[in-house]
């Protein structure tokens, strides 16, 4: 296996890149544009963790990881069409997993043509190139937000997801009618995953766990959205990434080989038992100030996670309590010290 992974340096990219760099006859190379949505030394963190130094990681050409004998990793953005063709042309990948873009449903509402830049243009390149390249399996990163404000829990991938309620969701949306398209017409295999909220080690700081961690340690005060009566479907990183692997290795033999898959705990939690729960790992109080909604939020997230758990056996396995200590632990000897 060859395997392209777009978003080596964010969050999901960064722990499937050290989930399969340590198997055997799987040859793999990262790609991200390290842009500076929130905090790049974080970023240059993770690169650094996979053997990739940062002194080269902005230089735009294939580095060798210092750990990972069979990992390398290039500076590169989706929107350039051509230097992505010539890297897709080079390198004769099997197999892409798509995790770059542009993330955030309410930094959507501030910067709307980034969105459509990355999340639309940038994989509609990813798309050409896996139709010209004949890649074997096209996994990609889709988001619960396309639910948008359904009411009827859990989500499925059978429920109706016309009706996005942020940009963000919308060019998630646009991803997997793209996908589907280009399955149709081209044959290619695309595996949508409809992600609910991750966490964990080496985490976004733009998302609420990690927000929540960050101000309760800082001692400063968190918002905490519709006065708490919010519920998150939170899955912690390593539970996702073995359902990914699991995924980027299934042959499809369906005549439309488009798939899709909510990937999630399917254990709902109500976001004020989630500040408890850091609260106790943490030993401190959280200064809670209680506000409304925001736009494009939305007040529950549930996987129906059926379909993936039948079909590969699927079923994370990571308590909330134990996710968030592992996530303290990383926060403390690591985190702090970037």
């Amino acid at each position: 296996m060859k395997i392209l992974i777009t978003g080596t340096a964010g969050f999901i990219g960064h722990r499937l890149v050290k989930e399969l760099a340590v198997r055997d006859n799987v040859e793999i190379v990262g790609l991200d544009s390290i842009n500076d949505y929130y905090e790049q030394k974080l970023k240059y963190a993770r690169l650094e963790d996979t053997g990739i130094c940062e002194e080269q990681a902005g230089g735009g050409e294939l580095v060798q990881s210092r750990v990972y004998p069979n990992y390398r990793f290039v500076k590169m953005d989706l929107t350039d069409k051509e230097k992505l063709s010539q890297l897709f042309t080079e390198e004769h990948f099997t197999h892409v997993c798509n995790f770059a873009g542009q993330a955030g449903v309410r930094y959507s509402i501030e910067n709307p043509y980034s969105y459509v830049q990355s999340n639309v243009l940038g994989f509609l390149n990813i798309l050409e190139n896996c139709r010209s390249q004949k890649v074997d399996n096209l996994v990609y990163a889709s988001s619960s937000s396309v639910y948008g404000m359904a009411e009827h829990v859990p989500f499925s991938e059978t429920d109706d997801t016309s009706h996005p309620v942020s940009l963000y969701a919308a060019t998630k949306k646009s991803d997997e009618v793209m996908a589907y398209a280009y399955s149709h017409l081209y044959g290619i295999q695309t595996t949508g995953l409809r992600f609910f909220t991750v966490y964990g080690p080496w985490g976004r700081p733009d998302m609420a766990p990690f927000k929540f961690m960050k101000a309760i340690l800082d001692g400063r005060q968190i918002e905490v959205y519709n006065y708490g009566k919010m519920y998150r479907d939170f899955t912690y990183i390593d539970d996702i990434v073995k359902g990914v692997v699991k995924l980027l290795e299934f042959h499809s033999q369906d005549s439309v080989p488009a798939s899709i898959y909510n990937i999630g705990c399917s254990q709902p939690v109500m976001l004020m038992d989630f500040i408890k729960t850091i609260e106790q790992v943490t030993g401190k109080k959280a200064d809670m100030k209680m506000i409304g909604m925001q736009a494009g939020d939305v007040v529950r997230t549930y996987a129906d996670t059926t379909r993936l758990e039948q079909g590969f056996g699927y079923k994370p396995s990571t308590s909330l309590k134990e996710g968030i200590e592992q996530f303290y632990k990383w926060y403390m000897d690591q985190y702090q010290k970037l």
